[in-house]
């Protein structure tokens, strides 16, 4: 999965996407709720990290297999939407087999 471009993409897509949900369902309510900003602070900064590896893989993997720019702002759109990369990752996945039977 990580000798590739669309490898490394798909992993950082399900990587952010995981962090995403955790800070809107888990760091949030604690924070709004429980009253503990800490989490808020950790989660953020983990997927503040992980959404600016996920643009960098992003134009990589664009650049290299000169994807079309709405496939690009699709790509970039679902980083911004709970549970998108999700979908981006399925749709890489399914992409890059069938590249790779070709």
């Amino acid at each position: 999965m990580l000798d590739t471009k669309i490898g490394r993409l798909r992993l950082i897509a399900f990587l952010e996407g995981l962090s995403y949900i955790a800070l809107l369902f888990i760091a949030m309510p604690i924070k709004y709720i429980g009253g503990d900003p800490s989490w808020v602070k950790v989660v953020g900064m983990a997927h503040g990290g992980l959404f600016i590896l996920f643009v960098v893989f992003l134009a990589s993997a664009a650049r290299e297999h000169k994807w079309v720019f709405g496939f690009n702002l699709y790509a970039f759109i679902t980083s911004l939407v709970p549970f998108g990369t999700f979908h981006l990752e399925k749709r890489l996945k399914e992409h890059h087999l069938i590249k790779s039977r070709a």
